[in-house]
């Protein structure tokens, strides 16, 4: 087990609140999606606000903070060129060009363990909260 594994930790609560939202949002007919941040003290990865699930790429982009980073699971049903549903479930790893070095060290660092452990089937990076608009193009759905 790598370093930063032991370093990072979910308790057990994150862990079935990350299985609960991949499985309820498989069926899920609009998108979903939840914001986790890493706790500076305790090191631990959680979820932002424990209520809150985003219904739109908008109400995910007013509540990210200009210069933290955090990953956020996202369920998006789409229909692909070809006429099928799909239903991607996405890590969206968010970090702004604005935040601090320490930062950036702390969420680099807990990618692949959040990435593994929520069980996405891609991660995407974005910069900005304005690149939350091109999310469904990167996913595949139809202009």
């Amino acid at each position: 087990m790598s370093s930063e594994a032991r370093l990072y930790t979910f308790s057990q609560e994150s862990r079935d609140q990350l299985r609960k939202f991949r499985l309820t949002t498989s069926r899920a007919t609009g998108p979903q999606a939840v914001i986790y941040f890493i706790d500076k003290k305790t090191f631990e990865i959680r979820q932002d606000d424990d209520k809150v699930v985003y219904k739109s790429l908008d109400e995910i982009a007013d509540d990210l903070p200009d210069n933290q980073p955090r990953y956020i699971l996202l369920s998006y049903p789409l229909t692909l060129p070809s006429g099928r549903l799909s239903v991607p479930y996405v890590m969206l790893y968010y970090l702004p060009n604005t935040c601090n070095a320490e930062a950036r060290m702390m969420y680099a660092g807990a990618k692949e363990l959040m990435r593994n452990t929520s069980e996405v089937g891609k991660v995407i990076d974005i910069e900005s909260a304005e690149e939350l608009e091109e999310i469904p193009g990167k996913l595949g759905a139809e202009s």
